[in-house]
């Protein structure tokens, strides 16, 4: 259930309330979502996926 899962701001959102920015709660899979609009729906990724893309260097 989504309403489970533990969610985390992005370190870039410097933790204010209107700060534009995401979450992202990770578990066997991890999902995505606008802070400001958390009912708005989330991006789901596979664990690989998601490490694959964090890891990625310009």
């Amino acid at each position: 259930m989504a309403g489970d899962r533990v969610w985390r701001k992005s370190s870039y959102s410097n933790a204010t309330e209107d700060g534009n920015c995401v979450e992202v709660s990770v578990s066997q899979d991890v999902r995505v979502r606008d802070s400001k609009n958390a009912d708005a729906g989330t991006l789901t990724f596979s664990a690989p996926a998601w490490r694959a893309f964090v890891q990625r260097r310009p």
